[in-house]
This record gives structure tokens, C-alpha cells and sequence, in this order.
């Protein structure tokens, strides 16, 4: 696994911006540990058994990527945020919510696991 190309993208932010982005990519591989980094769609993401979650980092926010159901499953407490179907995002002049980020890629987690079992049943009686 080579995360060279993570490391760069956050080396192209400001100093407290990269504070931020690492801080997000430390909660999400504490909360996924067997998951595998990467670029896709030109951003970090995280894959278990497809993407898992993507993180960006923009002037004002860092943009989490988990999904329409991370999104759905959380949508009260995102509420407070600017989000879209699969995507939420933190302004950068207030305190991460760190704790939020680590549940849903948990949940997240959860969801592909199920979906991995469901191929691999399907493959089965195939």
C-alpha cells in the first residue's frame, strides 16, 4: 500500500488545513483499520471491498465523502452542516467532529461488509 500520493495531496494545503486532514485520516483508519488508502476521484479514500469513504480538503471546509447511507443513516446530526446526498462538509474554522467521522465510517464499515457477504453468497449458488 503506497500512501506517497496522499501524503501530497494534504502537502498542497496550508499548514492548519493539512493539521485537519490528517487528523481526519487518522479517525477514519482508527475506525476502519483493515482498510486500504488510495486516490480515486482525485481525493484520499479509503477501500473495503469498494470505497469505504472519501476526504477533501477546499479553502474553507474539508469535505467528507461516505456515501448516500452514511449520510442518510446520520442525517440528524449533520444537520448542522452544509450536505448533499453523499457528502457533508466541515468548515474549517470549527472543531472537527472527529467522534461523527469515526461513526459513520464504522457504519459504513457494516454496510460493506454486508454487501461483500451478499456477492460472495451470490457467487456461491451461482
Amino acid at each position: 500500500m503506497d500512501n506517497t500520493e496522499i501524503e501530497k495531496y494534504i502537502a498542497d494545503f496550508p499548514l492548519e488545513t493539512q493539521e485537519k486532514l490528517q487528523l481526519v485520516r487518522k479517525t477514519i483508519k482508527e475506525a476502519a483499520p483493515e482498510a486500504t488508502e488510495k486516490i480515486s476521484y482525485a481525493i484520499p479514500t479509503f477501500d473495503l471491498y469498494g470505497n469505504l469513504v472519501h476526504f477533501a480538503g477546499y479553502q474553507n471546509h474539508i469535505g467528507f465523502y461516505p456515501g448516500n447511507g452514511g449520510i442518510e443513516t446520520f442525517k440528524a446530526e449533520i444537520s448542522e452542516y452544509k450536505s448533499a446526498k453523499g457528502s457533508v462538509q466541515f468548515p474549517l474554522n470549527k472543531p472537527l467532529p472527529l467522534d461523527l467521522i469515526s461513526r459513520i465510517t464504522k457504519f459504513r464499515v457494516i454496510q460493506n461488509l454486508e454487501k461483500a457477504k451478499l456477492k460472495s453468497k451470490k457467487k456461491i449458488n451461482t
